[in-house]
């Protein structure tokens, strides 16, 4: 099982490195082409929004096979788009959008497996812990990744890094392909229907369960808006006249509070302390971002970043409760429904952001994500403040 978990534990690591270096480089080789904030934001988020089809259509898979192979293919799949544009830089930008948005759709069935694996491995305050330890780790990599991949472009073009990003992908796939062999299939549904069928009747059962359905909204909605502010950063930073390339140190501001308040939150909280800071940390994630209206310069910008990331924890403390929510047979369908609703909505906020920061100036539209991530936040105050658990 130790084995297990540190394959899972380096797929992840490996995964989040390559997805950024992707998000990085097709952003600012888009930017640098039409200097748009629109499609500079789009761009930011066609990795995510189609994996909504994904979700809906194929997440049953993660039910019916070994992750092993659920998770290498997946990756394998996902690498395409990064060594593709690396090798034909030439593409339209429309060509590319479709590259990465078509690969995007298998992505949540990675993560139904992966994410309906965890708690085989690890068990009750563990499991918790263990999620903990995948933010932290998706967080540090971002922050390697930025910080690595704004190094690289300093020297290399972006399109090199987006054959790395692939690269990086492609060995993610065959670590999990080879580590992970010997883990079990998930324990799956009696239902044996078709797999499309099988995705949608379990999809619509779990959204017709109104605990489960709140606990995912909680899980959704707030990020869904940050990360919309989060997309206008490229742009934020061209707005004051520096170049897009240096949008690395801004862009891993967040990510550093992301993994300082996961360390805090896993490290040094008890897991009924968790349970109540759910709720206000929430609230405090959009907080920060409301001073964006004023047009902060950069190093205060980053250090408004970091505060709201140090908030993004808060899903930690409702994810006990969301494990016991889920039905035996539909685990892993429902953390790729988890999956697929998150990164659906990342994936439509960045273009409604970029839309906003047209007719409001980038600034004013990182500020309105800030407003309703505060506002979404305190909707979903029940799911967010789940009964303390024992200690």
């Amino acid at each position: 099982m130790a084995g297990s978990r540190r394959v899972l534990f380096g797929t992840v690591f490996l995964y989040v490195l390559g997805f950024q270096f992707e998000i990085l480089g097709l952003a600012v080789l888009v930017y640098a082409r039409t200097s748009s904030p629109l499609l500079s934001a789009v761009t930011f988020g066609v990795g995510f929004g189609p994996q909504v089809f994904g979700g809906a259509l194929l997440t049953s898979l993660a039910d019916r096979f070994s992750p092993h192979l659920v998770i290498a293919w997946g990756l394998v799949v996902r690498a395409a788009p990064g060594i593709a544009i690396g090798l034909a830089p030439g593409l339209p930008v429309a060509a590319m959008l479709v590259l990465v948005g078509v690969a995007a759709t298998v992505a949540p069935v990675f993560t139904a497996a992966s994410g309906g694996l965890l708690p085989q491995l690890l068990e009750g305050d563990r499991y918790v812990l263990g999620r903990s330890m995948l933010s932290m780790i998706g967080s540090g990599t971002q922050i390697v990744g930025l910080g690595l991949g704004g190094a690289v472009l300093a020297v290399v073009a972006a399109p090199d890094l987006l054959l790395v990003a692939g690269g990086s992908l492609l060995v993610a796939g065959v670590v999990a392909g080879s580590g992970l062999r010997h883990v079990g299939r998930l324990p799956a549904s009696a239902e044996q229907l078709g797999v499309l069928r099988s995705s949608l009747r379990g999809n619509g059962e779990l959204l017709a369960d109104g605990r489960v359905r709140g606990l995912l909204l909680a899980q959704w909605v707030p990020a869904w808006f940050v990360t919309g502010a989060e997309s206008l950063i490229v742009s934020y930073v061209g707005s004051r006249g520096e170049a897009a390339t240096g949008a690395g140190v801004l862009l891993a501001s967040l990510p550093v509070g992301m993994l300082v308040g996961a360390l805090v939150l896993g490290r040094f909280c008890r897991p009924r302390t968790r349970e109540r800071l759910a709720l206000p940390l929430a609230i405090a994630l959009g907080l920060p971002l409301l001073v964006f209206a004023l047009g902060p310069n950069l190093p205060v910008a980053g250090a408004l970043l970091v505060t709201s990331g140090l908030c993004c924890g808060y899903g930690t403390g409702i994810q006990r409760i969301f494990v016991d929510s889920l039905p035996e047979g539909r685990r892993g369908q429902a953390f790729g429904l988890a999956s697929t609703g998150m990164m659906g909505g990342q994936g439509l906020s960045p273009p409604l952001a970029g839309a906003l920061a047209v007719a409001v100036g980038v600034g004013g539209a990182m500020a309105a994500c800030g407003a309703l991530v505060v506002l979404s936040a305190l909707a979903l105050r029940h799911p967010l403040s789940p009964e303390p658990s024992a200690e």
